[in-house]
């Protein structure tokens, strides 16, 4: 691997130009092609094979005007008189007149018909039914349909247009969530020193961001792509793509401070901290590939994105990063007598004994067992809160709150009580019942309202089926509440117990039972999941570093990072501690795929950390070093550089947290958090301090395990010698500028 990537660094070098014509012809190519095709990003979540899915597909087959999304326009009197009053029927006619003639509208149902007024009876609901998805109805439907109600509002009538039509239908990135990357310019232009330096990292993570998601939109024509998962892709992209490149760049930069020439340092640089790239992103490509495990479609496609993703910034940082280097060429090297000339340039014990890095180390390995017992202890109090953590899909109760979906779904649940924002539809099939199923239907839903939960339950209405009925059930509680999860579960019980005495199957779907289903299948999952991305790890991490001690230490750390990763997101988004500083629309359960979505990229990022800090300690053990010198003296090489990354890693994801979207925001707030505790706490303190307290056995292999392993050198020892005629530049007289 090492001699590989050495031979492509030094050939990227010299053929920079093809290699840069190359990768922009590529990004043109997939960003034209994504702008003549249009956005076919589409967020509806599904579920194949599951209950809900299956009663929901049935349903759009036998009543499409159910199988569509709603609207709710709410009128509510502001005296406090009736709103039946006759004062009040015109403007309402007429507003419920315009909702008829809107776009997309395949029904209005008024609030007589569905006998929809509040107990106080102040206020009505009418219903808009949509035949079309709220992820397919065309853009300014919903708009149109929140101009309809002005005759009520001119009346003088509190008025609220929302609905499940106005959910969330896409993630927009706007140049705020770019904020970090200015915060990466400052840390690279910190860590380097010099501008162009800087900019190389940038330049080559923006690149890659730009094919990957070229590729991505073109691949939403031909497979369902949300745009949760572009956001992601980006997400990552600058992330890993940043990391990366500076990993490569950092390494070459001290070769060029040490005199070496500029050829031969970037086929170097490729052919070490390269190597350990290669693996870094190996471990973040299979956790990502792991979410297939969870046969969610969407989820897959996330995944899969990501794992994309990744691999085209490990392809850039591994290509054109090398290109660009060749660019640069004598000018990366850091100027004489400059700061970073002196930090580079020296050896790698006065770098070790000098610099914070070395600092650190040697006090966290002066009493290693001290400093393994904070970490783990602190890292479990804040896991504590994670206990309390609720998961669920986002509704139009996490919109913002001056939102007009928000703002309905308030005053629904405010009159009529939070079920009637998250109905369950109860598809009954009558194919076993003879003679007429009326009576029995009316009986099943009878049993159905005295269920525990149930606030009320509509008469059964037929389909154009004659064996399929539906019944519509209203809960007590709110669609992301336990109460729903638990009435949703009860019905299927109940059906299932009575199905053989009444002759009626009982199906329960709609969006609500939908999420439940998701919710569920992500529960089952995490085992299975787990398994599948932590083997992998493990097994790539021994065969890096050829050690058993190595991969559980590792795994052991992650789990911690998770661990308080999740505290602190149910710190936040479950108690509201700094929910107001992070503009958090409501306290709550947070998205359902989050704990999956963290494990798979924080253990991919996780591994990236790991290989850096343990392939310099591993490093110094290969030349002879005794434990405790090869901890100490490789450790800080890494201390520098992984601040840096983690830093940059931050940055990118806590610029999300500023997204007022409900599924993006817990995901970039636990990424972010993640990333520091992983960086700081776990690979630059406990992993030290672990290796120092078990001396040479952290790099003990059983023979007989040994010699079944291939050996893989990402530490560069078998890379060939300088030729005779690459004659170190001096330091002293090198012609750079910079």
């Amino acid at each position: 691997m090492a001699t590989l990537l050495y031979r492509l660094g030094r050939g990227a070098f010299r053929r920079r130009r093809l290699v840069l014509t190359l990768w922009l012809g590529a990004l043109a190519a997939l960003l034209a092609v994504s702008g003549a095709l249009g956005s076919a990003l589409d967020d509806e979540f599904t579920i194949p094979g599951s209950e809900s899915q299956r009663a929901l597909d049935t349903m759009r087959e036998v009543l499409p005007a159910a199988g569509g999304t709603t609207g709710q326009l709410v009128f509510t009197t502001p005296d406090g008189s009736q709103i039946t009053d006759e004062r009040w029927a015109e403007p309402i006619e007429r507003s419920l007149a315009n909702a008829a003639r809107a776009p997309e509208v395949s029904a209005v149902v008024p609030a007589e018909e569905a006998g929809t007024f509040s107990a106080d009876g102040r206020t009505a609901l009418a219903t808009v039914r949509y035949e079309a998805t709220a992820f397919h109805l065309a853009d300014g439907t919903t708009a149109a349909l929140e101009r309809t109600v002005e005759p009520a509002r001119e009346a003088g009538l509190e008025t609220h247009v929302g609905g499940q039509a106005f959910a969330p239908t896409g993630v927009e990135i706007s140049a705020k969530e770019l904020f970090g990357v200015l915060v990466a310019l400052v840390v690279l232009i910190v860590t380097f020193g010099s501008l162009l330096a800087a900019g190389m990292p940038l330049v080559s993570a923006l690149v890659g961001v730009g094919t990957a998601v070229g590729g991505l939109l073109v691949g939403g024509h031909l497979f369902t792509l949300s745009s949760t998962a572009v956001t992601l892709a980006v997400m990552l992209g600058l992330a890993v793509g940043i990391d990366y490149a500076l990993f490569i760049l950092s390494r070459h930069r001290s070769q060029l401070a040490q005199g070496m020439p500029a050829e031969e340092s970037a086929g170097r640089a490729l052919g070490t901290a390269g190597s350990a790239v290669v693996f870094a992103g190996l471990t973040v490509v299979v956790a990502l590939c792991g979410l297939s495990v969870v046969g969610i479609p969407f989820l897959t496609v996330m995944g899969l994105g990501g794992a994309a993703t990744v691999v085209i910034a490990v392809l850039v940082a591994v290509t054109l990063l090398p290109a660009l280097l060749g660019f640069g060429g004598e000018r990366l090297r850091p100027r004489p007598g400059s700061r970073a000339a002196r930090r580079e340039g020296r050896a790698d014990r006065e770098a070790a004994a000098g610099t914070l890095g070395g600092r650190w180390v040697r006090l966290v390995t002066r009493r290693p067992l001290v400093a393994v017992l904070a970490v783990v202890v602190g890292l479990l109090v804040v896991a504590l809160p994670a206990r309390d953590l609720r998961l669920a899909l986002p509704d139009n109760g996490s919109a913002p709150a001056a939102s007009t979906e928000r703002q309905t779904y308030d005053a629904v649940s405010e009159a009529f009580g939070p079920g009637l924002n998250g109905p369950l539809l109860v598809l009954a099939d009558t194919a076993d019942v003879a003679g007429d199923p009326e009576p029995a239907l009316t009986d099943v839903a009878e049993q159905l309202a005295g269920l525990p939960g149930m606030a009320a339950v509509a008469p059964p209405r037929p389909t154009e089926r004659d064996t399929a009925w539906l019944i519509e059930a209203v809960p007590t509680t709110g669609p992301d509440q336990p109460g729903t999860e638990d009435l949703v579960h009860t019905i299927r019980d109940w059906s299932r117990a009575h199905a053989t005495d009444t002759g009626i199957t009982l199906a329960v779907t709609g969006n609500t039972a939908v999420a439940v289903d998701v919710s569920s299948r992500l529960s089952d999952s995490m085992v299975p999941f787990g398994a599948v991305v932590v083997g992998l790890g493990l097994l790539i991490l021994l065969l890096v570093f050829r050690s058993l001690v190595v991969p559980v230490k590792a795994t052991l750390g992650f789990l911690l990072s998770v661990a308080a990763s999740f505290g602190a997101v149910a710190a936040v988004f479950e108690w509201g501690w700094l929910a107001g500083a992070l503009d958090v629309a409501r306290t709550g359960p947070v998205v359902s795929f989050l704990p999956i979505i963290l494990m798979a990229v924080l253990f991919g990022l996780a591994m990236d950390y790991e290989v850096f800090v343990v392939s310099r300690v591993h490093e110094r053990q290969a030349l002879g070093a005794d434990p405790v010198v090869a901890v100490r003296e490789g450790a800080p090489l890494a201390f520098r550089v992984v601040t840096a990354a983690a830093l940059i890693m931050f940055a990118v994801f806590a610029s999300f947290v500023t997204m007022e979207d409900a599924i993006v925001k817990p995901i970039a707030f636990a990424l972010a958090f993640g990333v520091l505790v992983d960086a700081f706490l776990v690979r630059l303190t406990l992993v030290p301090a672990v290796l120092v307290l078990v001396g040479r056995a952290g790099w003990w292999l059983p023979g007989w395990l040994g010699r079944r392993l291939p050996h893989v050198d990402i530490e560069g020892s078998r890379l060939p010698a300088p030729p005779a005629d690459a004659t170190p530049v001096p330091a002293e007289r090198s012609p750079s500028r910079v």
